[in-house]
C-alpha cells in the first residue's frame, strides 16, 4: 500500500480571508488556490507521471469544465457508447474525467493510474507554471478552454461590492488566479506547438458548434468520417453534451458540490 504523500512547503503560504469568488485563499508560487486544494496541487507536480497519449483539460473555475468534459469524454468515446445507453447518463462528467489536482491527488492521495487505458483522460485547474513536469517533456496534448465566468460565488458567502470585486479581480485574488496570467501563457503556448495545445474559446464554439466540434475531434485525433458526417453526429453530439442535456440529469443535480469546480 502506497503511503500518502506529503508535500514540502517550499516557500511561506499567506493566508487571504476572503477573495472574489471564494474565501480562505493561499498564495502559492504566485497564484491564489483554495486552502483544501493545496495538497493536492502540491502533489501533482511532484507525482503524476504523464505519457504522450495523456489529454490534459485544463481550465479556471466555472468555465465550461463540465460541459468540455462531457465533450471530450463523448468524441473520443463514441464508437463505444450510443447516446441511449450512454455512461453520461447515470455518471457525473467529473467521475469520468477526474481532476489531477483536485481528486486523484487531493488529501495526500498516490493513485495507481498504471493501468487505465490510453489515451487517459484527466482535468486541472493548475496555471502552466504549476503543470507537472511530465506533462511538458511528454508532449501530451493539453486543452485549454477560456470563458469569462460571471456567476461564481459560494452559496453560503454573501456577494461582494462592485468595487471590492474590481480591486480583487484586478489584483489576482481569485480561484486558481491571477487570470490573465493564468489565461496568456495557454494562448502563447498554443501558438508555439498548435499540435499539443489547443485553446479554445468558448463564446467562438457556441456561435460555430459544428465547425469548431470537427476541430476538436481532428485536435484530439479522431476526426469524423464521412459517414458520420452523413448521420449529423457532430449536432448530435452538440445536443446531448449541452449545458441544457446535462443539467436535466439527475445525476448531475445530485452532486451539486460541483458548481465550485
Amino acid at each position: 500500500m502506497a503511503m500518502p504523500y506529503v508535500p514540502e512547503h517550499k516557500e511561506p503560504l499567506s493566508i487571504i480571508e476572503k477573495g472574489w469568488k471564494s474565501s480562505h485563499l493561499t498564495q502559492y508560487q504566485g497564484f491564489w488556490l483554495p486552502l483544501k486544494f493545496l495538497s493536492g496541487v502540491m502533489a501533482c507536480p511532484e507525482c503524476f507521471e504523464a505519457c504522450k497519449e495523456d489529454l490534459i483539460l485544463n481550465t479556471t473555475p466555472k468555465s465550461g469544465t463540465t460541459w468540455l468534459k462531457a465533450l471530450t469524454f463523448t468524441i473520443l468515446n463514441r464508437a463505444r457508447h450510443d447516446f441511449h445507453n450512454h455512461p453520461l447518463l447515470t455518471t457525473n462528467p467529473r467521475a469520468l474525467v477526474p481532476y489531477l489536482d483536485l481528486d486523484l491527488y487531493a488529501e495526500g492521495k498516490i493513485p495507481d493510474l498504471t493501468n487505465l487505458p490510453s489515451p487517459r483522460l484527466f482535468s486541472l485547474h493548475l496555471p502552466y507554471e504549476l503543470l507537472p513536469t511530465s506533462i511538458i517533456k511528454s508532449n501530451c496534448r493539453i486543452i485549454y478552454l477560456w470563458y469569462f465566468e460571471n456567476s461564481f460565488l459560494l452559496e453560503d458567502e454573501p456577494p461582494v461590492s462592485i468595487d471590492e470585486a474590481f480591486e480583487l479581480f484586478h489584483g489576482g485574488i481569485s480561484t486558481f488566479e491571477p487570470f490573465w496570467e493564468h489565461l496568456l501563457v495557454y494562448w502563447k503556448a498554443s501558438l508555439e506547438r498548435p499540435e499539443r495545445v489547443l485553446f479554445m474559446k468558448y463564446e467562438e464554439h457556441k456561435e460555430d458548434p459544428t465547425f469548431h466540434l470537427r476541430r476538436f475531434a481532428e485536435f484530439l485525433g479522431c476526426p469524423l468520417s464521412i459517414e458520420e458526417e452523413r448521420h449529423s453526429l457532430v449536432e448530435k453530439m452538440e445536443r446531448f453534451c449541452s449545458f441544457e442535456s446535462l443539467t436535466s440529469l439527475e445525476v448531475n443535480k445530485i452532486d451539486r458540490g460541483l458548481r465550485c469546480v
